[in-house]
Parts: structure tokens; C-alpha cells; sequence
């Protein structure tokens, strides 16, 4: 009833706004690939804005800017060794690294991979302009794994050629510079962006460094062709100082006088002494497992991809769009293993404990997207739709390889080689999107892709004792439709349903046994699901934006982990199901203040039964009871921020918090990362001199000093679940740039 009366309200207060409403609204390409005002989709797509993503931010981080969007958990792992955590209404919450089931673009040129996983790390955030995120069964119209869409659109060049430069300083040792140019030269726009990051990190055992280069340069082959080309280079190196158990172990504190380890399991520390500080995610939270140190955990990357986006008009109604990127990823990781392994060896003892891999993934990989759009009218009502055809195609040269300290242990010691192969994965996607004004306040969406995957494993079988051969193909055809009903022009309801699938990724195929170098898992399906979505957009007296959405997912054959031991087997669950509420709420108040908030409500569960190799304990096996709630999402977030500008001086500061209900850390649902609240401040300061611009800013976040678990690492074999948020913290930076005229 309450909910009824909120509408009719809606409607009364609706009566005196004019047909120009929607323009406060912001524009969008994300939902139908051509740009479209957001107000008049039915879909949920939000958009944050360029100052909201640079405001007194590092920008070396997705979660520091989608933690205010509905429907979206964004999780920084306090940690450069790992991905932020980012998932959609569930989807991509499994993820221990990377991000699975959330498709992650950049001007519409996917970072996705064929198999479905996406490193956001690659972003320069310091060049973008806005980020889009769709949830929802629209999602599905970019391919498999698409429980979410993330667009990031870069800035493009100004007339006038701009050079820039910042410098940000923080607490833990934290920092980084920046050189920007952008401009234009003989038409051709162009944008070259230089960093350098670093960082002692707020745990132990988590320093992390970062040196990228991106570049976009925006030119007119013809009157009718445009191209733009985006190179991205990066090479970072950054320790992992893994999560921590709610109580466990001792710190280890680098004591060379053990010379004699005792045996270790998932509740005795490989070394035990009165001295060393007793340690626990919640007690001490800086600390780290003692294995974090003995087997310097950490990884490197580098990276380097370039895009291309080629637009042509035929006509005032053809386009024809070509995408596509290509380029090569280097990852080494150093890792532990959660169960110890005693290997007889010739130094330092006769026996001596081997608990280590050294992982590497030399990555090759493309991805090409071709698309017709055709627009006009049919019967005096208006009309457009897009068809074309994708193609990605990954192959990662894999080693793993048995380490001890910290370092690859030599052939001539120890068989080391427990998989080197060739794991390749391509896609091949049609796919077909309309939109048909039926009525002149009705219209209809709907879209179709039908997307094939292949996976497919071979070994060198010289160089490891391990078979590990086979394909899978994953095939699907995912339909979607929707339809938004323009009750008057500040009110629109709309509805909408599709089909989706999941397909696991390489990784996760890899082994078809959790305690040897087997695989691959041949028996491992993709998920599918059905999604469903009501919602309301709105806008109040033309100074505060509405949206409301609720929706429901039924999924068959989630991806789950079956066994995490050495390796990590993945089984399907039955099904699992998600219902959730998304409320979001922009108002410009007097006196320059704006108040922004948004609410996710989640039920994520799985609702049939079956048996996990992930329990209690580590090694045991565990009941996944109908109705537990899936790991890693919260039901329920709500972030809120005050912001006041003073004009006069070009002043502008903000007061934001952000809530988050408990986790669980596993399928069973044994233990949960308790909720928690914290508040930060941010403030900055514009200043225009001549061609000059200087603007100085700060930050406090967690202002209140609250401990509490930032993230989890869900299903960890070892119980180490546990990822510490950072206390009190601060960061203050200045930047300038000179306009040339």
C-alpha cells in the first residue's frame, strides 16, 4: 500500500515538468550501443560522473568509484596483488582474483576475455570521463559472463592544447605522480597520460608499485570515418600479504633461528613460540600468515593492448562500427600452498618443507566486434537496431612450478614442472538489438545474441608429468526484451526479461583433481539463468532523480568450488536464485548542497542442496543447505554523501559513509565478515590563474578509526577468509594544469 501511495505521488507532483526533463538525465551507449538519454531506457544503468571518479581519489582502483552505484559491491582487497572485488547483484562475488561474471569495457572495447574474466587493473582511471554499469537482463546482449556491464568512456581532447601535471601523497608510504597532454594538432586529438604509483600498504607484506602509460589519439580519416586508437601499457610489481583467519597462528616475525620446522595444518603455525605475537584478522589486523612471509608471496604484471574504433556513415540512418583490440599480458605469481608438502631434498636438511608455486601466464590475446546500425521510421513510428558479429580469442602459455621461499626450485632438485601447456579459449557471437516506438509513449526493446565458446587444454609432454588435454564448448542463444511506458515526462515505469549464461573460465577448468596436476575438468558446465526486472525513474520538481528497481534471478548450474586443496576443483551447483531491491536518490538542495544516495538490498542464496569439498575445517567436506546465502555478497548496502560547493571561491567539500551488512566467507556459511559502517571526508580547492589552473585537495577516509573486514577471500582452503580494511587513513594531493590559446 505504501508503495502504491509513493507512486501516485510521483505522478501528482509530476504534473507542472516540462518535456525538457530528461536532459539532466545523462547520456548513454552502454544499454543499445548508440548514444540514448538513460532516462528513457528500461534498463538499470547508472553513470558516475569524471569528477566523481577523480575527486580526491588515487584512481588506481574500480572500487573507490562504484561504491556508490545500487546493485553493485565494490570491494578494495587492501592489497595491489588482487583485483577490487566487483560483482552485480551477485554475480562475480565467487571471485578470488580477477573479476568473473561482470563484463568490463572501455569506449565499447571489451577487456574481457573469451572465457569470461577480467583484469580492471589495466584501467587508467585518470583518463576517463564517466563510468557506465548496467545490471540486469540487457547485460546479456554482450556475450557470455555478462551478469553486468562496466563501460569505462575516456575524455576526449579539448581544442586547445592543455599540460597537466598532480602529485598525491597518502598514509602507509603511498603515493603517485602524474603527467598529462592533451590537446589538438592538425585535427588530430590526442591524450598522453604518464604515472607512477607507490605504496608500503597498510598490512605487512603488501607494498605495491605501478608504472602506466595510456594514450588515445582521435582523428578523421574522411567526413564520413572516424577513428580512434587507445594504447595502454603498465608494469607493476606488489606483494600479497593473503587474508588472515579469524584466529589462527603466530606471527612469524622472520625469526632465521628456526631452523627446524614442525609440521603445519590449518589451526598449527609452522612455527610456534611464546614471543611472537599472537595474531588474528580481528585482533591484529596488519599482520600476516606466517606462510605470507616464508614463501614472499607477490606477483608481477605487465601488460600492453591496443584498441581501435572505427566509426563510417553511410548515411544520416547507416553506420557501420568496427572494434577491436589486441595485445600480450605477462603474469607471474608467487603462491602458497594451503596444504604442506614434504619433499625430500639435498639442502639446507635432509628434509625440508616445499609449500610454494611459482604460477606464470603469458597471455596473447585479440578481440574484434563488427556492427551495423540502421535508424528511421516504419508507419510514422520511429525505429532503430543494431546487428553484427564479435570474435575474442585468448591463448595463455602456463607453467607451475614448485617454489620454496620465496623462489622456483631448480629441475635438477625437485621435478618442478607440474603443468606447462597451452590453454586457449575463443568466442565466436551474433548478436541483434531493436528498439520500436509502438506508441508515442510506449516503447519496446528486445535483442538477441547467440554466443559459442571454446576451451581447449594441450601440454608439452616433454616438459611436465602431467596430461592435460581436452576440449569443452559452450554454446547458448540468449534472447532479451523489455518494455518502458513514458507515463508523463518526469515519470517512466518499465519492465524486462532475459536469458544469460556463464561459462567458466580457463582457471577454472583447469583441474579436474583438487590435489594433483591434473585436468582438465571436462565435466564442469555453464550456468544459466533467467532474470527479471520492474522499475520506476523518476524526477521530483526537476531538482531530484529517482530510480527504483526490483528484479529476480533464477540460475541453474552456478559455478562453485567443489575442492580448494593444492589446486582448486570447481563443481555446479543445482540452483541458486537472487532477489534484491536497488533504490537510488540525486537531489540539488539550497545553498549549494547536494545529497546523493543509493540502497542495495540482495537475498542471494542457493536453493538446493548438495555436497562441498569447502568446510569448516580445512580438508573437510561440508553441506551446502538450501537457503544459505551465497558468499562474498551482502544483502544489504547503503551509501550516502553530503556535498556542499562555495562558488565564490571554488571550494567544494563532501561527507560520505558507507554501510555494509555481514558476509559469509563460504558455501556453507560457517563464519561471516561481521557488517560495518564508516564515514570520510573529502575537500578541494579550485583556483584559475590566467591560463593556470591549480586545484589542492584532501581526503580522510574511516575517519571514525572503526576495524573492520574490508573483503573476503571466499572458500580460502587454509580458513584464511580475512582481509583488514585500513584504519584511519589520509591523502592530500595538488595538481596544475596550463591551457595553451
Amino acid at each position: 500500500m505504501k508503495t502504491r501511495l509513493l507512486i501516485i505521488s510521483l505522478f501528482v507532483s509530476s504534473l507542472s515538468f516540462a518535456d525538457d526533463i530528461k536532459q539532466l538525465a545523462p547520456t548513454v551507449v552502454t544499454a543499445t550501443r548508440v548514444e540514448t538519454n538513460s532516462f528513457d531506457l528500461p534498463v538499470s544503468i547508472d553513470v558516475v560522473e569524471k569528477e566523481k571518479i577523480q575527486d580526491a581519489n588515487f584512481g588506481m582502483s574500480l572500487s573507490e568509484s562504484l561504491i556508490r552505484v545500487p546493485g553493485v559491491t565494490a570491494q578494495s582487497r587492501t592489497s595491489y596483488a588482487q583485483d577490487p572485488q566487483i560483482s552485480t547483484r551477485g554475480f562475480g562475488s565467487r571471485s578470488a582474483f580477477g573479476v568473473r561474471g561482470v563484463r568490463v569495457l572501455v569506449d565499447g572495447i571489451t577487456l574481457s576475455m573469451p572465457d569470461g574474466i577480467a583484469q580492471p587493473g589495466n584501467i587508467d582511471l585518470e583518463t576517463a570521463k564517466s563510468i557506465e554499469v548496467m545490471r540486469g537482463p540487457f547485460s546479456a546482449l554482450y556475450g557470455s559472463s555478462s551478469g553486468g556491464v562496466i563501460n569505462i568512456r575516456t575524455q576526449d581532447a579539448p581544442l586547445n592544447t592543455d599540460f597537466g601535471a598532480s602529485v598525491i601523497y597518502g598514509s602507509y608510504g603511498t603515493s603517485k605522480e602524474s603527467v598529462r597532454l592533451t590537446g589538438t594538432q592538425n585535427s588530430v586529438g590526442y591524450l598522453i597520460d604518464t604515472s607512477h604509483f607507490e605504496s608500503d600498504g597498510y598490512r605487512n607484506q603488501s607494498a605495491s608499485w605501478k608504472d602506466q602509460v595510456t594514450a588515445k589519439l582521435k582523428f578523421d580519416i574522411s567526413s564520413d570515418t572516424k577513428a580512434t586508437v587507445l594504447l595502454d601499457w603498465f608494469d607493476s610489481k606488489a606483494q600479497d600479504p593473503l587474508a588472515l583467519a579469524r584466529s589462527n597462528g603466530y606471527d612469524q616475525k622472520k625469526d632465521t633461528s628456526k631452523t627446524a620446522p614442525v609440521a603445519c595444518n590449518s589451526t598449527t603455525p609452522c612455527y610456534t613460540d611464546s614471543t611472537n605475537a599472537y595474531y588474528s584478522a580481528f585482533t591484529n589486523p596488519k599482520a600476516v600468515p606466517d606462510v605470507a612471509l616464508s614463501d614472499n608471496t607477490r606477483v608481477e604484471r605487465s601488460n600492453t593492448q591496443i584498441g581501435l574504433n572505427l566509426e563510417h556513415k553511410f548515411n544520416s540512418n547507416n553506420f557501420l562500427n568496427l572494434k577491436g583490440s589486441f595485445g600480450h599480458r605477462d603474469n607471474i605469481q608467487y603462491l602458497a600452498l594451503p596444504v604442506i608438502s614434504t619433499i625430500s631434498l639435498s639442502f639446507p636438511t635432509a628434509f625440508d618443507l616445499v609449500r610454494g608455486r611459482k604460477s606464470i601466464i603469458a597471455r596473447d590475446f585479440f578481440n574484434t566486434e563488427l556492427s551495423w546500425t540502421n535508424n528511421g521510421s516504419f508507419f510514422s513510428k520511429n525505429y532503430s537496431f543494431t546487428t553484427g558479429v564479435a570474435y575474442g580469442y585468448m591463448n595463455d602459455a602456463r607453467q607451475d612450478i614448485n617454489a620454496r621461499n620465496g623462489e622456483a626450485l631448480d629441475s635438477s632438485v625437485v621435478a618442478n614442472n607440474n603443468r606447462n601447456e597451452n590453454d586457449i579459449a575463443y568466442n565466436l557471437d551474433q548478436f541483434f538489438q531493436a528498439k520500436i516506438e509502438a506508441f508515442n509513449n510506449v516503447d519496446f526493446h528486445a535483442g538477441l545474441r547467440h554466443s559459442l565458446v571454446n576451451e581447449r587444454f594441450s601440454n608439452h609432454p616433454a616438459l611436465t608429468a602431467a596430461t592435460i588435454n581436452g576440449v569443452l564448448n559452450f554454446e547458448k542463444t540468449t534472447p532479451v526484451t523489455g518494455v518502458i511506458w513514458k507515463v508523463n515526462p518526469s515519470v517512466n515505469l518499465y519492465a524486462n526479461y532475459g536469458e544469460g549464461f556463464e561459462t567458466p573460465t580457463l582457471i577454472e577448468t583447469a583441474f579436474s583433481s583438487a590435489s594433483s596436476a591434473t585436468g582438465p575438468n571436462l565435466n564442469l558446465k555453464a550456468s544459466t539463468s533467467e532474470n527479471y526486472e520492474l522499475g520506476l525513474k523518476a524526477f521530483i520538481l526537476k531538482e531530484t532523480q529517482l530510480g527504483v528497481a526490483y528484479y529476480k534471478v533464477k540460475t541453474e548450474n552456478e559455478i562453485v568450488i567443489e575442492q580448494n586443496s593444492t589446486y582448486t576443483k570447481y563443481q555446479n551447483s543445482p540452483k541458486t536464485g537472487r532477489e534484491g531491491i536497488e533504490f537510488s536518490m540525486d537531489s540539488k538542495l539550497p545553498s549549494n548542497f547536494n545529497f546523493y544516495t543509493s540502497y542495495t538490498y540482495l537475498d542471494a542464496k542457493f536453493n538446493s542442496q548438495y555436497t562441498s569439498g569447502v568446510g569448516a575445517t580445512a580438508g573437510a567436506t561440508g553441506i551446502v543447505n538450501k537457503g544459505n546465502i551465497i558468499p562474498g555478497t551482502y544483502k544489504q548496502q547503503l551509501y550516502a554523501e553530503l556535498a556542499w560547493k562555495y562558488p565564490a571561491y571554488n571550494f567544494k567539500t563532501a561527507l560520505e559513509t558507507r554501510v555494509n551488512s555481514k558476509t559469509y566467507i563460504n558455501d556453507i556459511n560457517s563464519d561471516a565478515a561481521p557488517g560495518y559502517g564508516i564515514v570520510n571526508l573529502r575537500a578541494g580547492l579550485d583556483q584559475y590563474l590566467g591560463n593556470w589552473k591549480v586545484t589542492e585537495f584532501l581526503k580522510a577516509e574511516n575517519i571514525f578509526d572503526k576495524n573492520y573486514i574490508g573483503s573476503v577471500r571466499v572458500n580460502d582452503a587454509n580458513n584464511r577468509n580475512f582481509e583488514a580494511a585500513p584504519a584511519r587513513n589520509y591523502l592530500v594531493g595538488v595538481s596544475a594544469s596550463y591551457q595553451f590559446k
